[in-house]
Parts: C-alpha cells; sequence; structure tokens
C-alpha cells in the first residue's frame, strides 16, 4: 500500500477552496480524524460484554489517528491519508490470546508482509506493523489494575512507514480507559409539538442540530464506524442485544486490515471523504436564512465534524464530548456506555 493513500484525487478550484478554508487552515484541526474505543467485560456491562463472574474481564482497545493532505498531482492537486496510526490491544485468557497471536502471524503471510530480521517490525511497502506480547501490560503495572493470573495481552501498532506517533497519541486510549465508563444520558420531558408554527412565539431562537443534517447530505450515521472498526456485533435492530467485539478469537479487524489494506483503508477514510464532499443541504440553507432574517440568534450549536454549518456561513459552537485526550477532529472517546431503556 502507497502513502499518501489518495481518498480523492484531482480536486476542482471550488474544492481546493474547501479544503484550505474549512479542513487545512480551519481553527479545528479537521485534517486530523481520531477515534477511540475502550470496551471492558465487567459487571456494569454484563449485558453486551457477556460478564458473569470475576474471571471475565476481557478488555479490547481500539485508537486510529490519521492526518489529510493535499497531494501533489500532475494535473490537480488530491487530498490524500499522508499519516496512519492504527493502536489494538486486546487483553484476554492466555489460550485466546495464543489463538490471536497465530491468526496474525496469518494474516502477515497472506497479505504479503515481511518480517524485519531481528525485529519486532513487519513491512508491506508504506505500512509497518509492530506486534508485542505481554504476559503483564506496562500500563496494567502502572495503574495497578489487576486480571486474572491467566490473562494475557496482544499490542498491535499498525502505521505508515515515515510516522512515529509521539508518546501523548500513544497514551490517549489508557487515558480513556482509566475515565472510567460513561453512563447514557436520560430523557427528561419535553414537549412535542406537531409542526413548527410555534417558534413564531419564540422568536429569535438558538438551533441545536444532531446527525439528520448529517445523514441528509450523504454522510454515513456514526455508527457506521462502529461496523468497520468492529466495535460492536450490530445483529438485530435492537441496540441493547448490541455485543461488544471481545474476544480476539472473533474479532476480525486485524484480519481484515493485515491481508488487504488498501481495502480496509478504503473503509477508513470513506467518513472524512463523505463529510468533505458532502454539500451544505436544503435544512441548512433554511437555517442561514431564518438566521439572516434576525429569526436564529447565536451560533448553531452542533456536535457533528461535517462543517456543514460553517460552509453554510453559520458561526459553529462545536459541542462533541471531548477530554483533554481526545481534543481533535473526529475524535471522542466511544467508552463503554451502559444501555437504557427506549425513551
Amino acid at each position: 500500500m502507497e502513502i499518501p493513500y489518495i481518498v480523492i484525487d484531482q480536486l476542482t478550484p471550488s474544492q481546493q477552496q474547501v479544503w484550505n478554508t474549512y479542513f487545512g487552515d480551519a481553527d479545528r484541526p479537521r485534517y486530523i480524524e481520531e477515534g477511540i474505543w475502550r470496551r471492558t467485560q465487567e459487571e456494569a456491562t454484563a449485558g453486551q460484554s457477556g460478564w458473569s463472574g470475576g474471571d471475565d474481564a476481557r478488555r479490547r482497545l481500539i485508537h486510529y489517528h490519521y492526518r489529510y493532505g493535499l497531494v501533489p498531482t500532475t494535473a490537480a492537486p488530491a487530498i490524500g491519508l499522508t499519516d496512519l496510526y492504527l493502536y489494538h490491544s486486546v487483553t484476554a485468557p492466555a489460550g485466546e490470546i495464543t489463538t490471536h497471536e497465530d491468526a496474525v502471524r496469518a494474516a502477515f503471510a497472506v497479505g504479503g508482509w515481511k518480517h524485519t530480521p531481528g525485529g519486532a517490525l513487519w513491512m508491506r511497502r508504506d505500512l509497518k506493523c509492530k506486534v508485542t506480547a505481554y504476559a503483564l501490560h506496562p500500563q496494567d503495572a502502572v495503574a495497578r489494575r489487576k486480571l486474572p493470573h491467566n490473562y494475557r495481552s496482544l499490542d498491535v501498532q499498525i502505521t505508515s512507514a515515515q510516522y512515529a506517533p509521539p508518546p501523548a497519541v500513544r497514551q490517549r486510549p489508557w487515558d480513556v480507559l482509566a475515565s472510567g465508563i460513561r453512563g447514557k444520558g436520560q430523557r427528561g420531558t419535553p414537549t412535542l409539538v406537531p409542526d413548527l408554527s410555534v417558534l413564531a412565539d419564540h422568536l429569535p431562537f438558538q438551533v441545536e442540530i444532531g446527525c439528520g443534517t448529517s445523514v441528509e447530505a450523504g454522510i454515513p450515521p456514526l455508527h457506521r464506524l462502529h461496523e468497520i472498526y468492529r466495535v460492536t456485533d450490530r445483529q438485530g435492530d435492537d441496540p441493547r442485544e448490541h455485543r461488544f467485539v471481545l474476544s480476539p478469537t472473533s474479532d476480525p479487524l486485524l484480519h481484515e486490515v493485515l491481508t488487504e489494506p488498501e481495502e480496509k483503508t478504503a473503509e477508513f477514510t470513506e467518513m472524512f471523504k463523505a463529510c468533505f464532499l458532502a454539500e451544505p443541504t436544503p435544512a441548512m440553507c433554511a437555517l442561514k436564512e431564518l438566521h439572516d432574517a434576525g429569526n436564529l440568534v447565536g451560533p448553531v450549536i452542533t456536535n457533528n465534524f461535517d462543517v456543514l454549518a460553517a460552509r453554510t456561513s453559520l458561526e459553529e459552537c462545536f459541542e462533541r464530548p471531548r477530554s483533554p485526550c481526545t481534543a481533535r477532529w473526529v475524535a471522542t472517546a466511544h467508552r463503554n456506555t451502559l444501555p437504557t431503556s427506549p425513551a
């Protein structure tokens, strides 16, 4: 696989302007895409993690950190993935870790990776992969986390060949783990209205937008990332029945990346590409008209990372939950969340 990996080729002049205004020189570094998931097996998450007792302590951490940039071509610049970093850490009973490590090495063979002599690195063109096994993970030792005696860990780090993740980046998923389980917010008692005519009684007003405007623009819903990174087994329509992918023996992510990195990277960059190519929708244009008429005041409150409000010339107040360790473009700590009853 070649780095830069071209995501959008031959930008038009208007697309170059969009990049320069909203991505390359933006107030937030939207050329960085980052996400973290932590999944742990414990009593509080028993319904989704399968926890049944003290010997169930499986853990899975996934962290990705991508940088995009303009790549010169003969005709017009392209947008390329210039830095790739994917970290996958699992902790499980020793037998599962052994099977997992064997599967990783088999995937290297299928994908055409070459083992560097005398080292722990595997190379495939512009990608490198490091595999590290632990009887006791150093992060667990520092945090004094106690795990069942027969548990082991395996870390797999995949990066573009010229990228070395700094310590602060490598530490982020462990900071998220240490922050604990985040409970889902509970719905209050909102007043439901049959149509929007009642807004005339509350002029001027401020607006908070959700994912509806993004989906309308052709951007996948956020659960698409859960599918790409195999975070949850999304069988069935009830989210309370979606189980965490925890056992490394039932985790297909690394097999997909190592055997077909080009195809999987196309999925990894899917969300960024969709956000960049999206255009402001009629709903966003309607908000702009309301703003210009003085009926909408203040910035548009949003936790969307698609920049559509800004591209409609509306001021954004970005409210995506984030912690000091995850303050990036799409970075939010996708932690264990406790199931809640439907509203």
